[in-house]
């Protein structure tokens, strides 16, 4: 802190006393402050983890075998052209192609019309199960 004293050119020896508070240190610890803070906030990161696929050099001489699943609009679920009749019939079958040594591509496809949760049911079962090559197929049937 700080005063200042005016001066009229030294004439006058009644020069009222300046009592103002000096407020450039003050900002200046304000932004030394405020930079430290910046610095030491961490960086969020949002990330997604995917299971990419590995480059082989080699490729595969057969075609994987495809499981098609298909939702009608009134929510059957069909495995192969088969009906299923619930959720359990659904989780073994697809307990069926994780157990096999190397597991089928799952092509699910459903109606345009078929409700949201019997789609997201098999693909959570699916997932829960440990299928690991699932898709859905026939998404341009939503494009307009």
């Amino acid at each position: 802190m700080g005063m200042s004293v005016g001066s009229s050119g030294g004439m006058d020896r009644d020069a009222e006393v300046v009592a103002e508070m000096n407020t450039t240190p003050l900002i200046d610890v304000m932004l030394v402050l405020l930079i430290m803070l910046i610095i030491t906030i961490p960086i969020q990161t949002h990330a997604t983890k995917l299971n990419m696929p590995v480059n082989s050099s080699s490729k595969p001489t057969t075609p994987p075998p495809v499981v098609q699943i298909d939702i009608d609009e009134n929510g059957t679920i069909f495995f192969n052209g088969d009906t299923l009749a619930d959720r359990t019939a659904v989780e073994a079958r697809l307990t069926q192609i994780a157990d096999m040594p190397e597991q089928p591509e799952v092509h699910l496809r459903p109606h345009k019309l078929a409700k949201y949760d019997k789609v997201a049911m098999v693909m959570a079962a699916a997932q829960r199960i440990g299928v690991t090559k699932i898709g859905l197929v026939g998404s341009e049937q939503f494009m307009e």
